[in-house]
């Protein structure tokens, strides 16, 4: 089992900045995909970004040079850099940890841009 603690939204004007941590904890295997996915209102969970052990990224469109996606292996957390944020990002943000066995999520974390 993998447990995920998510931490960093909140509430910001458009144009400001939020970071999303998730630390992973329990059995963790070496090869893995950690990723921030989001769900707004009244619409289905879409892919934010994800990264993986050696650093290969990949980013929605609508997130492309805004979000930044990291991690540190040593300490089994990825991070969410969010800049220039927009009203459209307002979503529940989720964590997540894949290996080639199991899907594991966060329990998600609200990120609020106002207008």
């Amino acid at each position: 089992q993998v447990q995920l603690a998510e931490s960093g939204g909140g509430l910001v004007q458009a144009g400001g900045s939020l970071r999303l941590s998730c630390a992973a904890s329990g059995r963790i295997f070496s090869l893995n995909v950690m990723g921030w996915y989001r769900q707004a209102p009244g619409k289905q969970r879409e892919l934010v970004a994800t990264i993986t052990r050696e650093g290969s990224t990949n980013y929605a469109d609508s997130v492309k040079g805004r979000f930044t996606i990291s991690r540190d292996n040593a300490k089994n957390t990825v991070y969410l850099q969010m800049n220039s944020l927009k009203p459209e990002d307002t979503a529940i943000y989720f964590c997540n940890f894949a290996t080639a066995l199991a899907n594991y999520w966060g329990q998600g974390t609200q990120v609020t841009v106002s207008s």
